[in-house]
């Protein structure tokens, strides 16, 4: 390649919209997990495909988000209870606490850190989230 095509290729890939569709997380027991994902937490549940007798696809998606989450069998090969890190920004944690903790999920109190307010909770598997209030800018 000479360099006018490869500096073509870098700006083309540079405005690339890149969207975050779905994200697996390995469970135990797909049932309780969606039960989990829709009831407790409040995650809009999509599909529930059993497209054979080793793939089974659930996916659920957060109110509000244009990501989801996708439970089942056949779907990944990670242990369950292995997913860590993942984050839902809400408008206010404080009432997101109050209406998870409502719904019988396990939450933790709020901890204030100067990039934000959070709360965290896990799955029945162990798979690990929290919530974000993002600071005010000025």
């Amino acid at each position: 390649m000479d360099a006018i095509s490869d500096t073509d290729d870098s700006e083309r890939q540079a405005h690339m919209d890149l969207k975050l569709e779905l994200v697996a997380i390995p469970v135990t027991d797909v049932d309780r997990a969606k039960k989990f994902y829709a009831e407790q937490v409040g995650f809009i549940a999509d599909h529930d495909h059993t497209v054979s007798e080793e793939i089974r696809f659930v996916q659920l998606t957060p109110p509000g988000s244009a990501c989801s989450i996708a439970l089942g069998t056949g779907i990944v090969d990670s242990k369950p209870g292995s997913a860590r890190g993942l984050q839902l920004t809400v408008a206010d944690a404080q009432q997101a606490r109050a209406e998870l903790a409502g719904r019988g999920v396990e939450v933790s109190d709020v901890t204030e850190f100067p990039w934000g307010s959070f709360v965290f909770f896990e799955d029945p598997d162990g798979n690990r989230w929290s919530l974000q209030q993002l600071p005010q800018r000025a």
